[in-house]
């Protein structure tokens, strides 16, 4: 639940780290260096701090992903622990200081943690996810029940222009 390093967990799960080469290459070309990752976490409370703020601040959920993943990735910070992520949320993600001891409750104690799985278990049904990163892209403008495109696994920029030069033809 604490999370591993990231090379431990890849040693104990494929025998090395060395298939994230080929990730790093390909994420340099579009910013994302990967330059610090250092941790494997659990995920699960970085996803109830994104619920807890999109509900009690109306953060928007893209920039708090975006934040959690630079501190992450760019900051070799573990987002499994409670304490790093009320930090992020205070220093990062404008959440005020007399705030902290109702989200560090909450994290602590899993508060928010029975509908973060509903959601997830809900959205990999509707859109068939079976793994991560998954990317979910849809017109909003459109006025058809057209299904939105699923994009599994980590992509190339060319990728998304591609779904996006298709969504708006």
């Amino acid at each position: 639940m604490e999370g591993e390093t990231m090379e431990g967990y890849c040693k104990r799960r494929w025998g090395g780290s060395g298939w994230t080469n080929h990730l790093k290459s390909e994420g340099k070309k579009d910013g994302a260096n990967f330059s610090n990752w250092k941790w494997w976490p659990n995920t699960i409370k970085g996803h109830q701090l994104i619920h807890y703020l999109q509900k009690k601040y109306n953060v928007d959920t893209n920039f708090a992903n975006a934040v959690l993943f630079n501190a992450m990735y760019e900051q070799g910070k573990n987002i499994a622990l409670s304490s790093t992520l009320v930090d992020i949320a205070i220093q990062e993600l404008n959440v005020p200081e007399d705030d902290k001891g109702a989200l560090k409750d909450y994290l602590d104690n899993d508060l928010g943690a029975d509908d973060v799985r509903r959601e997830i278990s809900s959205s990999r049904r509707k859109y068939d996810i079976s793994g991560v990163p998954f990317f979910i892209v849809s017109n909003n403008n459109d006025s058809s029940d057209a299904r939105p495109y699923g994009l599994s696994g980590a992509q190339s920029s060319s990728t998304f222009l591609k779904v996006f030069q298709q969504l708006t033809s």
